[in-house]
């Protein structure tokens, strides 16, 4: 194998410089305000990674409020070169502690869907006595994706639980079941341990079991054999803090 890094990929959105007065709770590193959604997670992501395979120059750069605000700054001054328009940056970390960056366009998202109160049931589902009125900070439903299930299972390992650019496992579940990069589609890698769902190629999965959404159990650390095998993302950690 040849020498992988670590990498996160999150949303650059002026967009989120006004959040704060809009109402939402909870926001935690956007209540700054930041361009730089959930920052903080992501750099914790990478700091985990780092951690566990005892990289001492990615762990010195990152570790800390000074590690935090040195990525801060790094992600600055990449961001003079953007436009006006919302970016996705995957950042990606070394075992030297370098950084490095790639950006793309992506398109616009309601702010409710970023922060929300509550996320919505699934079509057809009336829960009788909800008293709950999630009015306007409750995600906005968007298009529906179609989710198949990969045909082989994947064995979880330190590739699965952290994000790093050893893909193979997710690029031969895309490829077993045909899916290009523009698709709404995506597929869901089953563990060969224990059968679980670990995760999809691309997003999170949540179910709606016994009146809530549930998500495919992750440790904190990566104990071989413990949990689904998926990788703990930061949208997922958001929702089950909050």
């Amino acid at each position: 194998m040849d020498e992988f890094k670590l990498f996160t990929t999150l949303r650059y959105d002026p967009a989120l410089l006004v959040v704060p007065k809009q109402g939402f709770a909870n926001l935690g590193w956007n209540q700054k305000p930041s361009p730089f959604y959930i920052l903080d997670y992501h750099r914790d992501r990478m700091l985990q990674a780092a951690t566990h395979w005892s990289w001492d120059a990615a762990v010195k750069l990152i570790s800390g409020e000074a590690g935090l605000k040195r990525l801060e700054e790094y992600l600055n001054a990449a961001a003079r070169s953007f436009s006006d328009a919302p970016h996705r940056v995957k950042v990606t970390l070394g075992r030297d502690g370098e950084l490095a960056h790639e950006v793309a366009p992506i398109t616009n998202m309601p702010s409710q869907n970023l922060f929300p109160s509550a996320l919505p049931r699934p079509h057809g589902v009336d829960v009788q006595g909800d008293p709950v009125d999630h009015g306007e900070k409750a995600a906005i439903r968007g298009a529906e994706w179609q989710v198949l299930v990969d045909t082989k299972s994947t064995e979880g390992s330190e590739y699965t639980h952290f994000k790093t650019t050893e893909r193979h496992v997710y690029n031969d579940a895309r490829n077993r079941v045909e899916l290009r990069p523009a698709d709404m589609r995506d597929v869901l890698l089953v563990n060969a341990g224990n059968g679980q769902v670990m995760e999809a190629s691309l997003t999170t999965p949540y179910f709606w079991r016994n009146g809530k959404w549930v998500t495919p159990p992750i440790p904190r650390s990566f104990v071989k054999g413990e949990g689904s095998g998926g990788n703990s993302g930061t949208s997922r950690r958001w929702a089950l803090e909050r």
